[in-house]
C-alpha cells in the first residue's frame, strides 16, 4: 500500500488503520464545503440492465442501443462506448457467446461484474490494461470480505454463483473459494452507480473509495459524474480528521440503520449519532412510531409498562395499542393492494387512503408518513397533475429539512423538484426560492461544472429574468 500512499499524498490524504475500523482515510491537510477530496474511475462496473429495461455498457444510457450481436447480453449506445470497453469486452463476449441461450439468463449484472474482475486482473498482468497505484487488483484483495461473519445460507449461494463465474471463465487454476470471497467483497464494497438525481444505474467497484468508513454524521458525500465516483466534503474537515460518508439511508432510527448496516455490511456502528441515547429514543419515535391522539399536541409516544398502550411523552395521554394495531392492519391492507395494481388511477385513489390513515396513527414528521408521500408525488408526476403535485412536494420539504442535514443532496433534490412544480405552474417567485435553496446545497454536493448543474443554474437565472420581466411590465401599466 506504499505506492497507494503515495500517490494519495497530493491529494492532500494519507491512509490510517485503526483496531476497530481497519483501514480509513484521514485528511492530511484541512478540506471545505464543496471540495473534492478524491475521485476515482471504476475499477470495473456493469448497468443494472434486466429483462425489462437495457443500458449501454459504456455510459449508462438507455438511448440508441444496439445489443453486441456475438453475445447478445451486452448494450452499446454507439461506437465511442464500444470502443471504450472492447479490449475487455473482447475477451468477455468469447466466453459469453459460448453459453447456450438459458444459461446466458443466469449471467446477471454481479455475475458480469465476477467475470469483468477476473478478465481485467487478466489484461493487467499481461500489460494490455495499465496498472497504476489507484488502479490494480491488489487494492481489490485489500478489501475486506467479513467471510467468517456469513451465515451458511449466504455462503452456499456465493458458492453457486462462483461455480457460474468459474463455468464461464474456463480457466484451470481459478479457485472457487476466492471467487466466493469476492462476491462477498462485493456485497460490502461495490456502491451503486446514480444518476444527478441519485436514481439509480449500475454497480461498480472503487477500490480507494471503499477505503472511506460509514459515519450516519458523515462529514463528505459520494456522487457520480458519469461512472467517475466523486467525494465532496459538506463540512470543514480539520487536517488529521477522518473523511467519512454515510452507507445506508440517514433519515432512520439508530435500531433501523444498525440493522441495515450489520445485514448489508456486517459492522456495527459506533458514530456519535449512534452512540447519543435520548436523543435517540426521541427521533426514533418520532421517525417510526405513533402521534399522540389530541391533534393540537405535537408529543411522542412510547409504549407503556404494562405493554397495553403508549403515552404521550408531553401531555400524558394513552392511545390504545388495539386501536393502533387495527387501523395499522387497513394500512397494511391497501399497501398490499397499492403496491400490486397496474392502473396509477386506482394506485393514487388507494395511497390518498393510506395517507389519510396514517395522518391518524403516525407523527406528522414519520418518515412512514413521508414515504407515502413521495409514493403520491412520483404517481402525480406521471399522471401530469402538477398542482397537487406542488402540493405533496411542499409537505415533504419540512420533514427532509428535520432529518437530513443542512447539505445533504436529497434535500437540494428536493426543493429543486419544488422549484420546477412552482415554476411550471407561474409561482416565479416561490419557484426562485426554491430554485436558490437548491443551488445552495447542490453545489456542495454536485460541485457547479456538470450538465446537471448547469441546468439548475440556468433555470435560476431564467426564472429570476421572467420576475424581473413581470415587475417591469407592472411598472409600465
Amino acid at each position: 500500500m506504499e505506492e497507494l500512499q503515495a500517490s494519495l499524498q497530493p491529494r492532500g490524504l494519507t491512509l490510517s488503520t485503526f483496531h476497530d475500523k481497519g483501514r480509513s482515510l484521514l485528511a492530511a491537510r484541512d478540506f471545505y464545503p464543496g471540495e473534492v477530496i478524491i475521485s476515482q474511475e471504476p475499477y470495473l462496473c456493469v448497468p443494472n440492465n434486466s429483462l425489462t429495461e437495457s443500458r449501454c455498457d459504456g455510459c449508462f444510457s438507455k438511448s440508441n442501443l444496439k445489443k453486441c450481436s456475438a453475445c447478445h447480453v451486452v448494450w452499446y449506445c454507439g461506437s465511442s462506448c464500444q470502443k471504450l470497453e472492447w479490449k475487455l469486452h473482447r475477451l468477455e463476449c468469447q466466453l459469453l457467446a459460448k453459453l447456450d441461450k438459458e444459461r446466458r439468463k443466469s449471467v446477471t449484472p454481479t455475475i458480469r461484474m465476477m467475470v469483468k474482475l477476473y478478465l481485467r486482473r487478466k489484461l493487467q498482468n499481461g500489460n494490455v490494461i495499465p496498472v497504476t497505484a489507484m488502479d490494480n487488483y491488489n487494492l481489490v484483495e485489500a478489501l475486506v470480505s467479513h467471510m467468517s461473519d456469513i451465515d451458511e445460507k449466504q455462503l452456499l449461494l456465493y458458492a453457486q454463483m462462483a461455480n457460474l463465474v468459474n463455468l464461464i471463465l474456463q480457466l484451470p487454476n481459478n479457485d472457487i473459494k476466492e471467487i466466493a470471497e469476492n462476491f462477498s467483497k462485493f456485497a460490502c464494497n461495490a456502491h451503486t452507480i446514480c444518476d444527478s438525481e441519485l436514481r439509480p444505474l449500475g454497480t461498480g467497484l472503487y477500490p480507494v473509495i471503499s477505503i472511506i468508513n460509514h459515519s450516519c454524521l458523515p462529514n463528505a458525500v459520494l456522487i457520480f459524474e458519469g461512472r467517475l465516483a466523486v467525494v465532496r466534503a459538506v463540512q470543514h474537515i480539520p487536517k488529521d480528521s477522518e473523511v467519512s460518508i454515510s452507507y445506508v439511508e440517514t433519515a432512520a432510527s439508530t435500531i433501523t440503520r444498525q440493522k441495515t448496516l450489520k445485514e448489508q455490511y456486517l459492522f456495527t456502528c459506533t458514530c456519535v449519532r449512534c452512540n447519543k441515547l435520548y436523543g435517540d429514543i426521541q427521533e426514533s419515535a418520532i421517525l417510526e412510531g405513533y402521534r399522540c391522539r389530541d391533534n393540537g399536541c405535537s408529543g411522542f409516544l412510547l409504549r407503556e409498562s404494562d405493554e397495553k398502550g403508549f403515552v404521550c411523552q408531553q401531555c400524558g395521554l394513552i392511545r390504545n395499542k388495539e386501536e393502533i394495531r387495527k387501523i395499522a392492519s387497513d394500512i397494511k391492507a391497501l399497501s398490499d393492494k397499492a403496491s400490486s395494481s397496474g392502473n396509477l388511477q386506482e394506485a393514487i385513489v388507494l395511497y390518498k387512503n393510506i395517507e389519510k390513515l396514517q395522518k391518524e396513527v403516525y407523527h406528522p414528521f414519520s418518515i412512514i408518513l413521508l414515504r407515502t408521500w413521495e409514493k403520491l408525488l412520483e404517481i402525480l408526476m406521471q399522471l401530469e397533475e402538477w398542482k397537487e403535485a406542488l402540493t405533496i412536494c411542499r409537505l415533504t420539504i419540512p420533514v427532509y429539512e428535520r432529518f437530513y442535514p443542512g447539505f445533504h443532496p436529497l434535500l437540494g433534490l428536493q426543493y429543486y423538484s419544488c422549484g420546477k412544480l412552482e415554476w411550471l405552474l407561474g409561482e416565479t417567485d416561490d419557484a426562485i426560492k426554491s430554485f436558490t435553496k437548491a443551488v445552495d446545497i447542490l453545489r456542495i454536493t454536485h460541485g457547479t461544472s456538470t450538465p446537471f448543474m448547469k441546468e439548475l443554474l440556468m433555470k435560476l437565472e431564467e426564472a429570476r429574468a421572467e420576475a424581473l420581466f413581470k415587475l417591469s411590465s407592472r411598472e409600465d401599466s
